[in-house]
C-alpha cells in the first residue's frame, strides 16, 4: 500500500537515482514532498518528470501535492463514467462505507464548518450522494481512468478533501468555462487536476457552486 509514509524509493515507477537525489535533500518519504516546489526538485540530477508525476499522483491520492507539479505526460488519457473494478495493483484508495457527515463531524476547528458547507455545496450542485474515498476524500459520482501508459483505476468524478493545511477540490478543471470561473473564484492554487484553497472565506461560494455544476454537467474531466 502506497501511503504518505512510504519511502520514495518504494513507490512503483520511481527509480533509484531519483530516490537517492531526493534522500540527499532530506526527503525520504512521500509525505515529505507535500508543499515542496517541484520546479526546484526537478533540477536535481536523476530526478525526472516521470518520477515527479508518479509522486504527485500518490500525494494527490492522499489530498496533498507539490507546488508547481510536473506537467501531465503527453499521450491520451481516457476517462469514462462508472467504475469498472479494474485498478492498478498499488492503488489502495477506494470507496468506503464511512459516512462523510460523520467524518466531517470529527474534524477540528474551522475545517468542520467548512467541510459541512462543502458537503452542502457539492451535494446541491451535483445532486449526488457523497461517498468517502480512502480516509479523507469525499467524492461524488464514479469514473474509470486509463493513462497512455496503461495504468488505470476507478475514482470519483468530483470531490473534496478538508485537509488541515488546505482544502483540496477535485475534478473542476478542463471544461469550457473552467478557467473563466476559476479566475472569478478567489484566492486559490491549481495543481494537476486539483484546486487548492487555504480557507473557504477566501473564495466566492456562489462561483464555486457554479464551477462544480459546470464540471458535473461537462462529464469526467482531469483525473488527479
Amino acid at each position: 500500500m502506497t501511503t504518505l509514509e512510504t519511502l520514495i524509493g518504494d513507490v512503483p515507477g520511481v527509480g533509484a537515482p531519483a530516490a537517492r537525489a531526493l534522500a540527499e535533500q532530506g526527503l525520504g518519504t512521500v509525505g515529505q514532498l507535500a508543499g515542496r516546489d517541484w520546479a526546484q526538485l526537478a533540477t536535481l540530477h536523476g530526478v525526472g518528470p516521470a518520477a515527479g508525476r508518479r509522486l504527485q499522483a500518490v500525494l494527490e491520492e492522499h489530498g496533498a501535492g507539490m507546488e508547481n507539479p510536473p506537467a501531465p505526460a503527453t499521450g491520451r488519457t481516457t476517462v469514462t463514467r462508472g467504475a469498472t473494478g479494474r485498478n492498478a495493483k498499488d492503488i489502495r484508495t477506494h470507496a468506503t462505507a464511512v459516512d462523510p457527515a460523520d467524518y466531517v463531524d470529527g474534524l477540528e476547528g474551522r475545517r468542520r464548518a467548512e467541510g459541512t458547507r462543502l458537503l452542502e455545496i457539492f451535494g446541491r450542485a451535483t445532486g449526488e450522494r457523497a461517498v468517502m474515498w480512502g480516509p479523507s476524500m469525499i467524492g461524488y459520482g464514479e469514473v474509470h481512468y486509463r493513462y497512455a501508459t496503461g495504468r488505470e483505476g476507478d475514482t470519483f468524478q468530483l470531490g473534496f478533501s478538508p485537509r488541515k493545511a488546505d482544502l483540496a477540490l477535485y475534478g473542476l478543471q478542463g471544461f469550457p468555462r473552467s478557467d473563466e470561473l476559476l479566475e472569478r473564484l478567489g484566492t486559490h492554487r491549481r495543481g494537476a487536476g486539483c484546486v487548492w484553497v487555504r480557507k473557504l472565506p477566501d473564495i466566492d461560494e456562489t462561483v464555486l457552486e457554479e464551477l462544480i455544476a459546470h464540471a458535473w454537467q461537462g462529464g469526467p474531466g482531469t483525473v488527479c
